[in-house]
């Protein structure tokens, strides 16, 4: 089943279930879908769908919005808001790949400088390209990042 239909799917559950925070957060992502692939027809053939690996970027781009959103409330000490967005972002990582521990995703980031040949953090922006075209969805671009520069500038 793709993303898409089980997030329809969740949705006919949640409203049946009564849950207005669920419901509320799947309409969302339902949105973002559907703007992505308007974007996406607008931009291609009128037929062409979004596939999984375009959910998973905008649901990423959705869950990142929350995490960015929690720290902010945090540092404004708005605790009760910052719950109310870990709430949601434990909604939308059902929707998302399985994130990757540190371990992996250095693996990765290391398979990507070896692929293009990386010797310094100057070629960072290479590196990420590679590294997130494998890793979108399963590890947070921030992470990747740090771990890249790591790798980079040679302290491990």
């Amino acid at each position: 089943m793709s993303i898409r239909k089980r997030i329809e799917e969740d949705i006919k559950t949640a409203l049946r279930a009564r849950d207005k925070q669920k419901t509320s957060v799947l309409r969302m992502l339902k949105a973002g879908l559907q703007a992505a692939e308007i974007a996406l027809r607008s931009s291609q053939k009128p037929e062409v769908e979004l596939d999984d690996q375009g959910a998973i970027r905008v649901i990423a781009a959705y869950g990142k919005q929350r995490r960015e959103s929690i720290i902010s409330y945090r540092d404004a000490g708005r605790e009760e808001l910052a719950r109310k967005e870990e709430a949601e972002l434990a909604v939308v990582r059902n929707y998302l790949p399985e994130q990757l521990d540190d371990g992996t995703i250095r693996i990765r980031v290391q398979e990507a400088v070896d692929a293009t040949g990386a010797t310094s953090v100057q070629d960072l922006g290479a590196v990420m390209q590679a590294a997130m075209a494998s890793l979108r969805g399963a590890a947070e671009g921030r992470k990747v990042q740090r771990i890249a520069r790591e790798l980079l500038s040679g302290s491990d």
